[in-house]
Formats: structure tokens, C-alpha cells, sequence
């Protein structure tokens, strides 16, 4: 267990963002997204869908003075396999989006690997400050 550093939790404030304000965009307008970026209405409703109980396990997790490694852990784990399955749903063919609807699906992967690199620093930061005042 560790104490949170104000850098990490302002990553996870700017995640837990991210997460609520991309998963209601998906969850709202994917009948219209689907039309101008050709991505299935049904995938963009699921991924909204699932971002939304991440942006809130982002919010506990912000909130709280001491974490345990693990829950960051996982939330870097989760933000790399949302990247690799962004990129990996481009490269086999599984959906057929327009360019925009591709500029889009690698935009924002490296948005969340951009924000899974942001959270091991803040990671590690808090880790060398809990070792330090001991």
C-alpha cells in the first residue's frame, strides 16, 4: 500500500474523464457515428457500455489516499489490452470503417496508451515517495 501522488491521481481523474465522456458519446450517438465512421452501431454501444463502470473503479480509485499496487496495475493493464484490441480490430479486418472512422479507432488507442504510460509514471513516482519516507 502506498500513498496516491497528486500526479497519479490527476491521471486518473483525467482517465476516469476521458472514459465517462467517450462511453456517453458511444452510448448515445452510435447510430450516428456508425453512419459517418462505418464502425457497427452495436460495437460502439458496447464499448461505451463497458467504459462506463471503468471511468467510475477510475474515480474510487482516484479518491483514495493509499492504493494498493495492484489496482494500478490493472488499470494499466486494462488501458493496454483497450489500445492493442483498438489497433488489432483495425488490422484484421473485423470492421471496415471510413478514414475518418480509422483515424479515430488510432487516435484515441493512443490516447489510452498515452494515458497507460501516464499512469506507470505516477505509478512509479508514488512507489520512490513511499520508499523514500521510510
Amino acid at each position: 500500500m502506498f500513498r496516491t501522488s497528486n500526479f497519479l491521481r490527476w491521471v486518473l481523474f483525467v482517465d476516469a474523464a476521458t472514459c465517462t465522456a467517450t462511453g456517453l458519446l458511444l452510448l448515445i450517438g452510435a447510430a450516428a457515428l456508425e453512419q459517418s465512421l462505418s464502425l457497427p452501431s452495436e460495437l460502439l454501444r458496447y464499448a461505451g457500455f463497458s467504459l462506463l463502470p471503468f471511468a467510475m473503479f477510475l474515480l474510487f480509485l482516484a479518491t483514495r489516499q493509499h492504493l494498493f499496487q495492484v489496482g494500478i496495475w490493472a488499470v494499466i493493464l486494462l488501458n493496454v489490452l483497450w489500445t492493442v484490441d483498438s489497433f488489432l480490430i483495425l488490422a484484421v479486418g473485423w470492421v471496415s470503417p471510413t478514414q475518418l472512422g480509422s483515424l479515430l479507432v488510432v487516435a484515441q488507442a493512443l490516447g489510452v496508451a498515452t494515458l497507460a504510460g501516464l499512469e506507470y509514471v505516477g505509478l512509479r513516482k508514488s512507489l520512490v515517495a513511499a520508499a523514500e519516507a521510510q
